[in-house]
């Protein structure tokens, strides 16, 4: 029996280094990573600034507690709630972790409105994490299957209709929050349109619910602005994010506003490591990095320029069905399931994944070249076109 717990579908290949949107595994051969470890890697591998920035913080102090203050952890809370237009932020070390923390202010914001049992209203398809809180939010009966009874506390409904939405919501007196995905990252890619986002916040400012947006997957440059709400016309109440952030390094960031940012006060929630000096250095070196770069801005510039080749390239062809996405946040829906292409393009070079079964997913480096794109596109094309 293998040492490590067999819960991932490994392909057979080890990576042993990298260096900007390539890596190389341990027999010497290069590949062109279009997942960016699935939205992490946002600055590609081994950044300098990011190398720069742990190295001499673990040469300084890696880790003391939150029982005292952190100068690193207090520049990055400055700094994303700059970008964000937030208030305040709590720290964690992953994405799921951040997404608990929405969850509980939340429940707790019901609380302190008389609301014993509150209610957060999420979405089909959507995916939130693998802890038990986050996973009874998840819209994936496959990844919540055998970890029943799921906690109480979540209504359903469809993405993208704020029709049913706005039913649901007056019809339930407990309903204390909206929780949804702008792309639904593991749902498919299903992009929420403008129209729909921002009758969600109307429909929360009417109804005194707070809106949390889970900007795990499309945060820290992903879609073409640091937040994607920043595209959309609205402000959230709560942000959740993770992955890009830390470019690799594990950390998790709920960021709130409003009467949101003061629900939590000493001893309501807590993280022996969340936001720790090594953590915060190398996140504070990524969002330093994003704006220094003008990587957002490549961001929607480079995936205009991907999505309108595949168009092009791939216009009348059967297999498929739609582009979705925004940004170096891409989706091609394809006509029928497709898992076997992960490994195809691995075979070609490419490092990608599917997502929903039929979708296939790219998430390349937010500092992508046009001679690495098109790379992309002549493997993508090629898979697509000889799909059987």
């Amino acid at each position: 029996m293998q040492a490590i717990m067999n819960t991932y579908g490994r392909l057979p290949v080890t990576f042993t280094s990298g260096e900007g949107s390539w890596v190389t595994d341990s027999e010497g051969k290069k590949y062109l990573d279009a997942l960016c470890g699935i939205a992490v890697t946002g600055l590609g591998h081994a950044h300098p600034a990011v190398t720069e920035a742990i190295c001499n913080q673990a040469q300084t102090l890696i880790h003391t507690s939150n029982l005292y203050s952190i100068e690193r952890q207090q520049q990055l809370a400055d700094a994303l709630v700059r970008v964000s237009g937030m208030e305040n932020v709590f720290f964690s070390n992953s994405g799921a972790e951040a997404n608990e923390a929405a969850i509980k202010i939340a429940r707790k914001y019901g609380h302190q409105k008389g609301i014993h049992e509150p209610v957060i209203i999420v979405m089909t398809k959507a995916f939130h994490g693998r802890t038990l809180g986050t996973l009874a939010a998840t819209g994936n009966p496959k990844a919540q299957e055998g970890f029943g009874p799921m906690i109480n506390g979540f209504i359903r409904v469809p993405y993208n209709d704020l029709n049913t939405l706005t039913q649901v919501a007056k019809a339930n007196s407990n309903v204390v929050a909206v929780m949804l995905e702008t792309v639904q990252g593991e749902g498919g890619l299903a992009t929420g349109s403008t129209e729909y986002l921002q009758g969600v916040r109307s429909l929360c400012d009417e109804m005194g619910f707070l809106m949390l947006v889970d900007e795990v997957q499309t945060g820290n440059g992903r879609t073409g602005s640091y937040f994607s709400y920043q595209q959309l016309g609205f402000m959230p109440d709560v942000v959740s994010t993770a992955k890009g952030l830390g470019n690799g390094v594990p950390i998790g960031a709920c960021l709130a506003r409003g009467v949101a940012a003061s629900v939590f006060q000493p001893g309501s929630h807590g993280s022996t490591y969340g936001g720790n000096p090594l953590s915060s250095a190398a996140a504070l070196a990524v969002v330093t990095t994003i704006e220094k770069e003008n990587l957002c801005e490549n961001a929607l510039k480079m995936g205009e320029y991907l999505t309108s080749s595949f168009r092009e390239r791939l216009a009348g062809n059967p297999r498929l069905v739609d582009i979705r996405g925004r940004g170096l946040m891409i989706g091609l829906v394809l006509d029928r399931d497709c898992p076997q292409l992960m490994a195809a393009a691995l075979e070609k070079g490419l490092l990608l994944n599917i997502t929903a079964g039929n979708v296939l997913r790219l998430l390349p480096a937010l500092n992508l070249t046009k001679a690495d794109a098109d790379k992309i596109i002549d493997i993508v094309c090629d898979l697509v076109k000889n799909l059987d």
